[in-house]
């Protein structure tokens, strides 16, 4: 049989041979790099007999599909540690995933004592060095073993497969664990790892099903590249908005308000204040909207008009039950049905549309109390929401209109390179889900595509993550840990204007009804003011600092003087605060860089009698003396412009 590598020469050999041995055979230094095997394009395992002509890759960790094989032997291995240490733990599965595995137990709570004790037995197990033995049993066979080591997790597995099965499974030495690999050739192929916390999960993903403990860890190749990724991790902990937002004081939580309930304190406000009536202004003044305010509540007469009743009412906060109460209402999880009927005060002809309205709206959603996070996954939140009414002619326009104020919005906070770009579409094996038919779905998908062709951003395909009423371009983002968010989105929706007697008067006096897109211009406050946080560590540029100038007076002395400083500073809008403590002054800086204060002006008795400040930033570090009408244009201008300056002293 011929073997094709991958750079293009060819081994020939007389028998059959596994994915190992031709490694072995090409050097003995890539059969220990050796993670696993393409063939033909096919991830398969070390293990795997080749017995005809083929393609063959060898992967190493450099390799993702390597570097998977062999994070999911170390999940096994800290499996077999548990299962050692804990014998009462069901196991249930245990992938790799992007930054390293985790495994999903039954058990108690584990403490990171617990984990390090995991470590030690781990490293144990690995020093043996057992070989990993693949061996297959009938799907009958299989469950009967599996239920006399008593895994039920495993047995439940097992039967959601087909009857005519083969059940394949990994052995280490005593321990046994139903997979279907691949994996390295023995444990002691670990070279370096780490388990990095433990927190609770639910079997397949599923609130109503039984509570596990899920640990997470991460395995490399080398120890040096370990050492780097924990380093990694220590500043992701730093820039964690839900640890560091905490810290500055923007938000906090309370467990008597309720999981999903932040709130947001001064600091934290007066960002989300300065973000809110950013938008509102630019949305009203540059991009031809009209604002609305709309009620926190409808009757479910309006949601059932709208179609959410029957495709969301699980995600509502539902006030009232049908069976017993003459009226039911509900929190809004959005407002579009509320804004149909604004639209819908006056009669409009061809010439009013396109019909923007915006509003800063208050949502509510009945999130799992498990996906509650911080700022990013609440149960009320605010976003700047909007809803053009246009005609069908002016879809193509109006939809590029939306993508480039979402892009000018992302640039402006300086996020437009942290994004990516997703065509949400629907699941066209599922279509009760959805309002409109094959041919509706196809025009509304590619009118949205063609607007991302056009604007030149790379994106992906999505299959049912459109809403039911129409496809979405969603902008995504990721947090510090890897986890993506949809930040803002797109929608196109041809359906729901039927639903409410939506319609404007054509050239011919004709009753027509309109497209609708759905968008935000910025998403949710408190997702973006997490992204802020976590993207600039705290550093904010200035505009949107709580605090963008902290007076420091010298000593008692010059308090009034700094009180006449701030005065000005206010007088001029400039978010501003004296430090009168009895301090000394290398304190007070010190302090203020830690509030991470762009901006510390220090007086003093010259600075008092030639009417000027001593300016210290983040940005330049000690910039001297500068008379404080000067140093009040410079800032005024470094705000209005929203300018992001680089910082190069803190």
């Amino acid at each position: 049989m011929k073997i094709t590598l991958k750079d293009g020469s060819v081994k020939e050999y007389g028998q059959a041979m596994s994915v190992y041995d031709i490694a072995k055979d090409i050097s003995e230094g890539l059969a220990r790099n050796a993670c696993a095997g393409q063939v033909d394009g096919e991830t398969v395992d070390l293990r795997t007999i080749i017995d005809k002509d083929c393609s063959l890759n060898i992967l190493t960790f450099n390799d993702e599909e390597g570097k998977a094989a062999y994070r999911h032997t170390a999940s096994h291995v800290m499996a077999e540690a548990v299962k050692n240490l804990f014998p009462d733990a069901k196991l249930t599965i245990g992938p790799s995933i992007e930054e390293g595995f985790y495994y999903d137990f039954d058990s108690e709570p584990f403490s990171r004592e617990d984990l390090d004790k995991i470590e030690a037995e781990m490293k144990k197990i690995i020093k043996k060095n057992a070989k990993l033995e693949k061996f297959t049993m009938p799907r009958e066979e299989a469950i009967k073993y599996m239920e006399e080591r008593n895994e039920p997790y495993k047995v439940e597995l097992i039967k959601d497969l087909p009857e005519d099965s083969v059940i394949s499974f990994y052995s280490q030495g005593e321990f046994t664990d139903l997979c279907a690999g691949p994996h390295l050739m023995s444990t002691g192929g670990i070279k370096a790892f780490k388990l990095t916390s433990s927190s609770m999960a639910y079997w397949r993903g599923d609130s109503n099903k039984a509570q596990l403990q899920r640990i997470y860890g991460t395995a490399f190749n080398k120890k040096d590249d370990l050492k780097a990724y924990l380093e990694h991790l220590e500043d992701i902990k730093k820039r964690d908005h839900n640890r560091l937002g905490r810290e500055m004081e923007l938000f906090t939580t309370v467990d008597v308000i309720g999981q999903g309930l932040p709130l947001l304190l001064p600091k934290g406000t007066k960002m989300i204040q300065k973000l809110q009536r950013w938008i509102e202004d630019l949305e009203d003044n540059e991009w031809g909207y009209v604002r609305t305010k709309t009620p926190l509540m409808a009757k479910s007469d309006l949601y059932k008009i709208s179609g959410h009743w029957d495709h969301y009412k699980d995600g509502m906060f539902v006030l009232g039950d049908e069976e017993n109460d003459k009226e039911v209402f509900a929190l809004r999880p959005m407002t579009c049905p509320f804004q149909y009927y604004v639209y819908k005060n006056t009669q409009k002809s061809y010439r009013d549309l396109p019909y923007r309205m915006a509003e800063t709206s208050t949502l509510y959603r009945n999130e799992d109390s498990g996906e509650m996070h911080g700022l990013t996954r609440v149960r009320q939140f605010t976003i700047s929401e909007g809803h053009l009414v246009i005609r069908p002619d002016q879809a193509e326009q109006e939809l590029k209109g939306c993508f480039d104020l979402a892009y000018h919005v992302l640039s402006v906070l300086g996020l437009e390179k942290e994004v990516t770009f997703r065509l949400s579409k629907w699941d066209s094996s599922n279509k009760e889900k959805y309002l409109g038919d094959d041919e509706y779905w196809n025009t509304t998908q590619d009118a949205l595509r063609e607007v991302l062709k056009e604007k030149n951003v790379p994106f992906v395909e999505a299959d049912g993550e459109a809403a039911f009423y129409g496809p979405k371009i969603d902008i995504q983002a990721k947090n510090v840990y890897g986890k993506e968010d949809t930040m803002i989105t797109i929608q196109l929706d041809c359906a729901i204007a039927e639903n409410f007697d939506m319609y404007y008067i054509d050239q011919n006096g004709e009753k027509i009804r309109p497209y609708i897109i759905h968008r935000t211009s910025m998403g949710c406050y408190e997702r973006t003011l997490a992204w802020l946080i976590e993207k600039y560590a705290g550093l904010f540029p200035t505009w949107l600092c709580p605090e963008q100038v902290r007076v420091l007076p010298i000593s008692e002395k010059y308090s009034e003087y700094a009180g006449k400083v701030l005065s000005e500073l206010k007088a001029n809008g400039i978010d501003a605060t004296v430090d009168n403590r009895s301090e000394k002054i290398g304190y007070k800086i010190r302090e203020a860089r830690l509030a991470k204060v762009p901006y510390m002006l220090v007086v003093g008795q010259k600075e008092e009698e030639e009417g000027k400040v001593s300016v210290r930033s983040r940005f330049l570090g000690d910039e001297g003396q500068k008379d404080l009408n000067t140093f009040i244009d410079d800032i005024c201008k470094e705000i209005r412009t929203k300018e992001i300056r680089e910082i190069q002293a803190e």
